[in-house]
C-alpha cells in the first residue's frame, strides 16, 4: 500500500465531494430528537438522511449495498455492507460507526457564523454538525475506496450511522439487535466521533466517562411572596437548593465528595495522561476559551487531565423558576431547578452512581423542603479493551505516515453510548475511537468547526489500519485478540484506540 497516493485520494475526495457535502449538511438543522419533539413532522433528520444517502448510493463500491433502516417509532438508520476485496478473511469484518443528528442551536456565535450557516475559512468548515459528526459515513468510505484504488484488500466493512447519539442513542440497541444477522462478529469496530489533543497528530480515545443527570427541584412555597415580608422567616429555596448541592460538590474545590461516585484510576491510564499533560503542554487548558485572568482548576497538568477524564465533575447546564434580571421583582420565590450534569469514572456503574446521587439530595430535606429528582439518565462509561499488537503497530505506523509523528491515547470525558453498548455485543473487538474535535472546534457549542485536514489525516488513517485488519486476519491475530479481550481483561497498557 502506497501512503502518497492514499493520501492524495482522499485529499481529492474531501476537496471535491465531501466538504460540498457537509456545506449542504451544516444547512440542515436536524436537530436530535431530545431537542426536537417534532422531528418527524418537521423532516430535517430525513433530508439529512437523503442527503448521505444519496452519495453513498453514488460511489463506485463495488457489491456494496445500502438500505435506510426504519423500525416503528424510532429514528433512522443507514446501513451499508462493503463485500470484502477477496474470500480469504472469512467471516470477519470491520464495523465503522457515526451519526447524523445534531446538538441545538446554543447561543453566543460570532455575528458572521450561525449554527445552520456553513462556512469556509481557511481550513476550517464552521457550522453544526459537520465535525460532529456528519463527517462519519464520508470519511468511513472513502477509506475503503483509498484501499481500492490501488488494488489493497481489505475484509468485510459494515458502516452504521444512527440519528439519536445525541440523545443518548437510545434507538441503536434495537437497531443492533435486529440487524445483528447482517452485521456479523466484527473483529475492530471504529468509531469517528471523538476527539483530539492537537491536530498534529493522530488520538485515539481510550475510555469515555459516563453521565448521571436530571432536574434537581426545591419547593418551599404555594407561590411567591414579598421578600421583605417573608425573608428571615421562609427559607430561600436557592439557598437550600445550595446546601443539597454541598453534599455532592466541594464548592470551594469542585471535589465529588460521596465516596460512592469515586473511582479508582488504573496505572495505565495513569500514565498516558503524564504523557498527554508532556505532549499538550498548556493546550490542555487554553483550547478553552478563558476569560482574561480566569485560571484553571489545577496547576498540575496531568491532574488537569485525570480531572477531564476519569474524575466525577459536576455542571449545572439549566435553571428554572428564576425570572430574567429584567422581570425580577422583590419577591422571594416559592421554587428554584436546576438540571445537573454529574460526569462519572469510566468504570463506575451509571445505575448505581444514580442511586448514590439520589441518596445524597433526596434524604432529609432541609427545612422539610419539596425536594424532586428526576433523574433523566444513568450511563455506564467506557474503558477500552486490551489492545492487540497488530493494531498498536497500525495505529502508530498510520500516525507516523499521515502526520510523521506517534500516535497519542487518551481519555474523552464525555460520553458515547454506542462504545459501551458494542462492547457487550461484541466482547472481542479491537476498538479504534478516534476523531477530528480538537482545539477550539467546540462540539455542541457557538462557533462549531471541523478541521478540514485533520478530517484528511484521519480519514486516510483509517484505510491504513483496514489495510492492516487484513493482514493481522489472514495471520489469525484478529480472532486471537477476540479471545484475549473475551477474557476480562480490561486495562491493557495501552487501551484502544
Amino acid at each position: 500500500m502506497d501512503a502518497s497516493k492514499i493520501e492524495s485520494f482522499v485529499a481529492g475526495k474531501w476537496d471535491d465531494e465531501i466538504v460540498p457535502q457537509l456545506v449542504e449538511y451544516i444547512r440542515i438543522p436536524n436537530k436530535s430528537p431530545m431537542f426536537d419533539a417534532d422531528w418527524v413532522k418537521n423532516g430535517y433528520m430525513d433530508d439529512a438522511v437523503k442527503l448521505m444517502e444519496g452519495w453513498a448510493r453514488a460511489q463506485s463500491i463495488p457489491g456494496m449495498t445500502l438500505e435506510v433502516v426504519r423500525l416503528e417509532g424510532r429514528t433512522p438508520l443507514i446501513f451499508i455492507d462493503i463485500p470484502a476485496s477477496g474470500p480469504e478473511t472469512g467471516d470477519d469484518c470491520v464495523l465503522l460507526y457515526g451519526h447524523l443528528d445534531k446538538q441545538p442551536e446554543m447561543t453566543g456565535w460570532d455575528d458572521d457564523l450561525g449554527p445552520w450557516k456553513p462556512v469556509l475559512r481557511g481550513d476550517k468548515l464552521y457550522g453544526r454538525g459537520g465535525a460532529d459528526d456528519g463527517y462519519a459515513i464520508y470519511g468511513s468510505l472513502t477509506a475503503v475506496q483509498a484501499l481500492q484504488d490501488q488494488g489493497a484488500p481489505h475484509a468485510r466493512c459494515v458502516v452504521l450511522i444512527e440519528a439519536c447519539e445525541e440523545s443518548g442513542s437510545y434507538d441503536l440497541p434495537a437497531y443492533v439487535d435486529h440487524l445483528a444477522d447482517r452485521i456479523g462478529k466484527p473483529s475492530l469496530v471504529v468509531c469517528l466521533d471523538s476527539g483530539c489533543g492537537n491536530y498534529d497528530q493522530l488520538w485515539c480515545t481510550t475510555s469515555l466517562r459516563g453521565l448521571a443527570g436530571g432536574n434537581l427541584t426545591v419547593k418551599v412555597l404555594e407561590e411567591g411572596v414579598h421578600s421583605g415580608d417573608a425573608s428571615g422567616v421562609v427559607p430561600s429555596s436557592f439557598r437550600l437548593l445550595r446546601q443539597l448541592l454541598s453534599r455532592v460538590e466541594d464548592a470551594d474545590t469542585g471535589r465529588i465528595l460521596p465516596e460512592g461516585l469515586q473511582a479508582e484510576v488504573p496505572a495505565d491510564r495513569m500514565a498516558q495522561a503524564r504523557k498527554c499533560a508532556e505532549v499538550l503542554d498548556t493546550a490542555v487548558y487554553d483550547k478553552f476559551p478563558f476569560l482574561p485572568g480566569m485560571t484553571p482548576m489545577a496547576d498540575d497538568l496531568t491532574e488537569l487531565v485525570l480531572n477531564r477524564t476519569w474524575r466525577p465533575a459536576l455542571s449545572v447546564t439549566g435553571v428554572d423558576g428564576m425570572p430574567s434580571l429584567a422581570s425580577a421583582g422583590n419577591v422571594l420565590r416559592p421554587h428554584t431547578a436546576v438540571k445537573l450534569s454529574l460526569r462519572l469514572p469510566p468504570t463506575l456503574d451509571g445505575k448505581a452512581a444514580g442511586d448514590v446521587l439520589k441518596d445524597a439530595l433526596l434524604s432529609d430535606p432541609p427545612n422539610g423542603a419539596d425536594v424532586t429528582l428526576e433523574l433523566e439518565k444513568a450511563s455506564t462509561g467506557w474503558n477500552a479493551p486490551a489492545m492487540s499488537p497488530w493494531l498498536e503497530t497500525s495505529i502508530d505506523d498510520a500516525s507516523q505516515a499521515f502526520y510523521g509523528r506517534p500516535a497519542m491515547y487518551m481519555g474523552e470525558g464525555g460520553s458515547i453510548p454506542f462504545m459501551g453498548m458494542l462492547g457487550e455485543k461484541f466482547p472481542g473487538a479491537q476498538f479504534m475511537i478516534t476523531g477530528v474535535l480538537g482545539p477550539h472546534s467546540n462540539a455542541h457549542g457557538p462557533n462549531e468547526f471541523l478541521h478540514i485536514p485533520m478530517g484528511k489525516r484521519v480519514t486516510a488513517c483509517v484505510a491504513r489500519v483496514i489495510a492492516d485488519h487484513h493482514a493481522a486476519s489472514l495471520r489469525g491475530e484478529t480472532s486471537g485478540s477476540a479471545v484475549a479481550a473475551d477474557s476480562g481483561d480490561r486495562h491493557g497498557d495501552h487501551g484502544c484506540c
